[in-house]
């Protein structure tokens, strides 16, 4: 790791290093050591300068490289930050090297924290002593073992007291790792509620755009690959979410479940190339139009008493009122979001993890 030479370069590939080694080489003047700049032998004699000023630079040839400097004569803290920058795999074969270093605590422990940002072994395996580089290794293989049986896995983790078995640990485990095979994720939580609903507690929808919130949500929860009862699930659970966080914009569950089910169609229609003819602003929003409509005459037809606007329900009333709510141009700045941005259901885990 040094500075390659060659014949028609200059020290470090910069044009300006023989004007700044001009005092220090004793080659004359700036234009005598730019007549010498070419010439093989002004390269040689610059790096026997430098070698007898002590700089340890080890040359074999006019076209070798300068050894890199051993980080055991480095200060520990720069020697760290050296090592901090490899990955697990690299790291271990740094230790065959620099075993101490390598071995640091320090750089294992964040490896362990960019990868899972929250696991249950985090509170007390510091205070008892015991090796992050062996905890490493703990949550690859829990979840390896995970991405091919998921009980298996968090029953590993569980086992070597990685993780707990609250629902609320698993969710934050879930929620702060991209390590997982989302398909596996999603038939976990397809049969385990209670961690779904943990894991939407941790999301805050609050003053955010429709679009923006449910791409938020299917980061965190991601999406099936085609229409069915968990669709409808996360969906319903999304909508009850939105409505809580945002009270002022008058919409209820149920209308936000049907601007979500348009949005989706919307996105696969625009991002899908199998699809030829694209849907318009216009077909967008008819379609919510007509939607919403059908939702209003089904609400006031299971009305009871439905010639009397007194006797409707305050609940009925809130969700009529929230129909006249998603007006036009609410459904064009619906369309215009999806155009610009995106799908609202990109998939956060790798199917390789």
């Amino acid at each position: 790791m040094g500075q390659l030479l060659s014949n028609r370069g200059g020290v470090g590939g910069s044009n300006s290093s023989p004007a700044s080694n001009e005092s220090s080489s004793g080659f004359g003047t700036a234009q005598n050591a730019q007549n010498h700049l070419y010439r093989p032998s002004f390269l040689w004699q610059i790096f026997k300068h430098r070698r007898a000023r002590g700089l340890r630079a080890t040359v074999k040839n006019r076209n070798s490289i300068e050894n890199f400097p051993d980080l055991y004569l480095l200060p520990p803290e720069i020697g760290l930050e050296v090592l901090k920058n490899l990955n697990a795999t690299d790291l271990c074969l740094a230790a065959c090297v620099w075993s101490d270093l390598a071995n640091d605590e320090v750089l294992w422990e964040g490896l362990c924290m960019n990868s899972w940002g929250h696991c249950s072994a985090y509170k007390t395996w510091k205070e008892e002593g015991k090796s992050f580089k062996k905890l490493y290794l703990l949550l690859d293989e829990g979840c390896l073992t995970f991405n091919a049986e998921p009980m298996w896995g968090l029953q590993y983790l569980t086992r070597n007291g990685v993780l707990n078995t609250e629902p609320s640990e698993i969710a934050l485990f879930f929620n702060s790792t991209n390590q997982l095979c989302w398909q596996k994720v999603r038939q976990y939580l397809n049969i385990n509620p209670d961690v779904l609903d943990e894991l939407i507690k941790l999301q805050s929808f609050k003053n955010q755009f429709l679009p923006n919130a449910l791409r938020k949500f299917f980061q965190a929860v991601d999406s099936p690959i085609s229409q069915g009862e968990y669709l409808h699930l996360l969906l319903d659970k999304f909508a009850v979410r939105f409505c809580n966080d945002n009270p002022g914009l008058s919409l209820v569950p149920e209308i936000v479940c049907i601007l979500c089910y348009s949005l989706i169609l919307l996105s696969v229609d625009l991002t899908s190339p199998q699809v030829k003819n694209k849907m318009s602003k216009r077909e967008f929003v008819r379609n919510i139009r007509s939607a919403l409509g059908e939702y209003r005459r089904n609400e006031l037809h299971d009305a009871p008493g439905n010639n009397q606007v007194h006797a409707i329900p305050p609940e009925m009333a809130a969700r009529l009122q929230a129909v006249a709510a998603v007006d036009s141009d609410f459904a064009g700045h619906l369309y215009d979001n999806i155009y610009l941005v995106g799908h609202v259901a990109p998939q956060r885990w790798r199917d390789d993890a």
